[in-house]
């Protein structure tokens, strides 16, 4: 029984692991971006506005 030769399989794994890599990474990094980030700066951005706000 002669065995069918594995061809391109590898190219293929690659190209669908780079794939999956870079949409979930830059999935993770929007979710990251609107769910942490943005959140964390307006209220730096708050404090630092009632700080001066205060002041005068």
């Amino acid at each position: 029984m002669p065995v069918a030769p594995v061809v391109g399989k590898l190219r293929k794994r690659l190209i669908t692991d780079l794939t999956a890599a870079i949409g979930l990474g830059t999935a993770s990094g929007y979710v990251f971006w609107y769910t942490v980030h943005l959140p964390m700066m307006k209220k730096r951005d708050d404090y630092y506005l009632k700080l001066e706000q205060a002041k005068a």
